[in-house]
């Protein structure tokens, strides 16, 4: 569900600086996400928990955003910071959604993109004005970054194919979004997905998409307050209120940077937690 969540509005924020070059981001995430998925969770530091909760609050955060993009477009700001409030309060209440109904969901999305890419593909584009240029190799690896929290799979049993599968996916996605939009359009683009689907003469399936961007949303933003809680306790109080400040404030790229360099940061903290535990043993 995370990558359903993400590719909403990530999406649009890394074609902005990757251009026609954004499947390559991604193949990097995706292959980030596959290497590192047998490293373990950070430790219980402090560091680690600051860091765990900046991770998944900044996650939370772009989960409000695009929920607000896409279901409340008009009240954008308000939408997203009462998500927030709401969604991953009752994760931080303990609030939990069974684990076959997280599995259901997901493969539910899985078809709905893989869907979405049949669509778009059939229907031939009207036209793009950009074309390919030479690689940006910062936007790549901005894409790359924004896009790593919502490749790592969480269940660490064949977390790595998961991982990949799910960069396949994004792929596909990406592809069929540059094919019908252009890399500057999909860029310029707050709600990508509901453009692809207009410029795939496929306007009937837009109720459809504002549904899918509830449940994309909602699932993984209740599982990050329930982790912050675990991680951060009551202290995590303080960290729901940043979080639905900056969804009410900032646009999306920022707060997706944020949410990549925290990942990165605590798979950073995985590694030497393997290597202190290696070392104790």
């Amino acid at each position: 569900m995370r990558l359903g969540g993400g590719l909403l509005v990530a999406l649009a924020a890394a074609a902005a600086g990757a251009g026609w070059w954004l499947p390559a981001g991604l193949v990097l995430a995706a292959i980030a996400a596959g290497v590192t998925a047998r490293v373990p969770e950070p430790g219980d530091a402090l560091v680690d928990r600051v860091v765990i909760a900046v991770a998944r609050l900044s996650e939370v955060a772009v989960y409000a955003i695009a929920f607000a993009s896409y279901v409340f477009p008009e009240h954008r700001p308000a939408a997203a910071a009462a998500f927030v409030v709401v969604v991953t309060g009752a994760g931080f209440a303990g609030l939990e959604i069974p684990t076959i109904v997280v599995r259901i969901t997901g493969g539910l999305l899985l078809i709905a993109g893989l869907v979405l890419v049949a669509v778009c593909v059939a229907v031939p584009p009207v036209g793009t004005a950009d074309g390919l240029r030479a690689p940006d190799f910062a936007g790549v690896l901005v894409a790359a970054v924004v896009f790593l929290p919502f490749l790592r799979a969480r269940r660490r049993e064949n977390a790595g194919w998961r991982a990949l599968l799910l960069g396949v996916v994004a792929v596909l996605v990406a592809f069929a979004a540059l094919y019908q939009l252009g890399a500057v359009r999909l860029g310029l683009s707050a709600t990508s997905l509901r453009d692809l689907l207009s410029a795939a003469d496929a306007d009937a399936l837009q109720p459809v998409l504002t549904v899918v961007a509830v449940v994309a949303t909602a699932g993984p933003a209740l599982a990050a307050g329930t982790e912050v809680r675990a991680r951060a306790g009551v202290s995590g109080l303080a960290g729901l209120a940043v979080a639905a400040a900056a969804a009410y404030l900032l646009p999306v790229l920022p707060v997706l940077v944020v949410a990549g360099l925290a990942t990165v940061f605590e798979l950073l903290l995985g590694v030497r937690a393997r290597r202190y535990s290696g070392t104790r043993e």
